[in-house]
């Protein structure tokens, strides 16, 4: 079995990402609650910032439910697009230090710099340099945890957030895991926890002195995963190439829908954001599945996968109109709809007639496509629309 001890793997990631750069564009915001997901009643909490988390909100909380814990929080939309240019310069400089850069999302990333360290200093003083750089050049702060694992660094650089830095030395994992609460190791979740509590585990030292046979029995595998865990075992590697398992969109109303005319015109607007990122990435997939959301929050999702792949706003619209008509639609409202795309392929390893589900499909289908998305590119996303949506944006919605 390979060893641990040589590597160093450093986790970042960045403080109330979203807020912050809020808070960097607006410095009048400083010290001020700032919660950014909707300046409405609608919709979910992105981030927020550690003055509204002393209030109780937090990310994944409804904006209305936020608003009454924080009433007098700044609420802003999300600016998807500056996040992600903040992101692009962070893990430039992430780069700077090793190419072994795995990103997580835009505000966070395992680094590997085991080979780094001859050049760079020990991890612990990479470690220091990137976030030194990081506040200088951005303003923004970022926390770190330095491990011999991913597992070690990601617990690590969250124990002393905001703007900390945690280091585990080699051979010290099972003691810095030991009195931490069983929740803190991934995969752990509210039944897990309930399950392990049941046979007295609280914390990952208790798990990791449980005996292994009564894990086993109770969890299958799983349970000789999280005594590993508990140990501080982990050899996954650092990735630097993340392949997209999905590509999806989805929209959250100002109004619940009921009406099933309007709520097929969202999917088709959902459908034709969809169709033009997969095929600006020249991917195709043939998993299709929707996701709708109730008024009473409850969620279900319905999955279809075709015999070819598509990545077609037609072929998307009429799978996904099909797995509507599995749901409730029309008989509860619905406050939030979205698609997705899966079990994706590069366009070219499928041939090209499969990009619109059909071998017999003709060729001018293929330049319509191009066409539409050529438009598109040129002059905005929804300068050109089907009919449909036309008439949805004369009853005054944008698609």
């Amino acid at each position: 079995m390979p060893t641990q001890t040589n590597r160093r793997i450093i986790h970042l990631d960045m403080d109330a990402f979203y807020a912050s750069i809020e808070i960097l564009d607006n410095p009048a915001l400083r010290g001020r609650p700032v919660v950014v997901g909707g300046d409405c009643n609608r919709g979910v909490v992105c981030a927020a910032s550690y003055e509204a988390r002393k209030f109780g909100v937090h990310s994944a909380l409804p904006i209305f439910t936020a608003r009454k814990l924080c009433p007098h929080g700044v609420f802003l939309p999300v600016r998807m697009a500056r996040y992600q240019e903040i992101s692009s310069q962070i893990m430039e400089i992430f780069q700077r230090f090793t190419p072994l850069v795995e990103p997580l999302s835009l505000d966070e990333a395992f680094l590997d710099v085991t080979a780094s360290q001859s050049l760079m200093g020990t991890a612990e003083d990479i470690a220091i340099q990137i976030r030194a750089l990081v506040k200088k050049t951005l303003g923004l702060t970022v926390s770190a945890g330095v491990g011999a694992s991913k597992l070690v660094a990601k617990i690590a650089s969250d124990l002393n957030k905001p703007d900390g830095l945690t280091i585990v030395p080699a051979g010290q994992e099972k003691a810095f895991l030991s009195p931490l609460p069983i929740g803190r190791l991934w995969g752990v979740g509210r039944t897990t926890r309930e399950a392990l509590a049941l046979i007295g585990i609280k914390t990952i030292g208790d798990l990791s002195h449980m005996p292994t046979a009564i894990l086993t029995a109770k969890f299958g595998k799983a349970g000789v995963m999280l005594q590993e865990s508990a140990q501080g075992i982990d050899f996954r590697p650092v990735e630097t190439r993340q392949e997209a398992k999905s590509i999806g969109h989805e929209e959250t109303f100002a109004e619940d829908l009921r009406d099933k005319k309007r709520i097929e015109q969202e999917l088709l607007a959902l459908c034709l954001k969809v169709g033009k990122r997969a095929r600006d990435h020249g991917l195709v997939g043939r998993t299709v599945t929707i996701k709708v959301k109730y008024r009473d929050f409850v969620q279900v999702t319905r999955s279809l996968t075709l015999p070819e792949p598509v990545a077609d706003d037609k072929s998307l619209y009429q799978t996904g109109c099909l797995l509507l008509a599995k749901t409730e639609i029309g008989l509860r409202p619905i406050r939030l709809l979205g698609i997705s795309l899966s079990n994706l392929t590069p366009t070219e390893a499928s041939g090209q007639l499969a990009l619109f589900g059909q071998s017999q499909t003709k060729a001018k289908d293929c330049r319509l496509y191009k066409a539409i998305d050529a438009i598109s590119d040129r002059y905005g996303c929804g300068s050109i629309v089907p009919a449909t949506l036309v008439e949805k944006r004369e009853d005054g919605e944008n698609p």
